[in-house]
């Protein structure tokens, strides 16, 4: 297949290029711009020196529909909101890594957001695109809004318990940490190295964009489910993310029953790990893979539970999940160009 890239420039691009290089079903990556027309991407990547030597064409819906299959957005917010439809009507696939089409209600994407949301009827032909829960859809889709790097952690930490109904739906409270790559590419005072470094920030308090996310799918779910408590901090560390979770219990759990829910509904998930009991996973171990690995813990004096989930960012929380994505609306194996041992240390 041939697949474009509009944002080859930003890190979610750079790391399509990267994993789709050893796609077997790719032949060939065409790279466009909204904005850097003719800029060659070793200047933006010199890492890419000798394996992608192409200028960004503009795009161009006539180029498009005759040069590549698939268009995978990895752009800022506004820029799917855009083009998406005109591509998708074109002919190709569209993945959008975006945030534009990922809330259902304009009013609520507004109030987030702060921009003016797509077309209600471009938000209704998007499929959510989070694998493990969505895949029938998916497969039959042919635009797909990319979770969230937050939401992905998140929701896949929290499913099992959620649609088992085993938790008191007030007490979700989600305490995540993520490495500075999840602010993109362009430099800002809140990850610039002297303020970053050997440092730990909390940020967005009560305000971060990927709130009404989490909250849509959970509702989704159980539709008692209120507003959670969802909290972000930076880390002085690249890629990564971690979510803690803490969920008061209906009723008592041991250890090994709440293991086994969590198994068993991961049973055929190849890129969700459950933990043994007392083992806890850290983000350098899911580092350049597209695995979630998830730990947990039933607190018997409280009767919380608590849910430890990672991914790397800007894999399984962006490119990665939206090769996973492109592969089974494809009818491809699931981990095609994904099999990948994380890099350690």
């Amino acid at each position: 297949m041939r697949v474009g890239i509009i944002g080859a420039t930003g890190y979610g691009g750079a790391e399509l290029l990267r994993l789709l290089h050893q796609h077997p079903h790719v032949q060939e990556v065409v790279l466009y711009t909204s904005s850097k027309e003719g800029m060659n991407i070793q200047e933006s990547y010199p890492h890419v020196s000798g394996i992608y030597e192409q200028n960004l064409q503009s795009i161009d819906l006539t180029s498009i529909k005759t040069e590549v299959d698939t268009v995978f957005l990895a752009t800022p917010p506004g820029v799917s909101a855009e083009f998406s439809g005109a591509i998708a009507e074109a002919g190709p696939q569209v993945i959008d890594l975006s945030g534009d089409l990922r809330i259902r209600d304009p009013k609520v994407y507004e109030e987030w957001y702060k921009r003016q949301s797509a077309p209600a009827s471009l938000i209704d032909k998007a499929v959510y695109g989070l694998p493990e829960w969505n895949r029938e859809e998916i497969k039959h889709a042919r635009i797909i809004s990319n979770p969230g790097c937050y939401p992905t952690a998140t929701l896949l930490g929290l499913a099992p318990l959620v649609k088992s109904q085993l938790i008191d739906v007030e007490s979700i409270i989600i305490d995540a940490k993520s490495g500075t790559s999840g602010a993109g590419r362009s430099p800002s005072a809140i990850t610039h190295f002297s303020e970053m470094n050997e440092n730990f920030k909390i940020y967005q308090i009560n305000q971060h964009k990927h709130i009404p996310e989490i909250e849509q799918i959970l509702k989704e779910w159980d539709e008692l489910i209120p507003n959670v408590t969802f909290q972000p901090h930076l880390v002085p560390m690249v890629r990564g993310i971690m979510a803690t979770i803490y969920v008061k219990a209906k009723k008592k759990l041991s250890e090994k029953e709440l293991r086994d829910l969590y198994k068993g509904m991961y049973a055929n998930e190849g890129f969700v790990r459950i933990r043994e009991e007392g083992q806890y996973p850290a983000t350098k171990e899911v580092y350049g893979s597209n695995y979630c690995d998830i730990g947990l813990s039933y607190d018997v004096r409280t009767g919380r539970i608590t849910i430890v989930s990672v991914i790397d960012n800007v894999v399984k929380g962006a490119s990665g999940q939206a090769i996973q994505n492109f592969n089974i609306m494809n009818g491809f194996e699931e981990n095609t160009g994904l099999q990948l041992v994380p890099m350690y240390p």
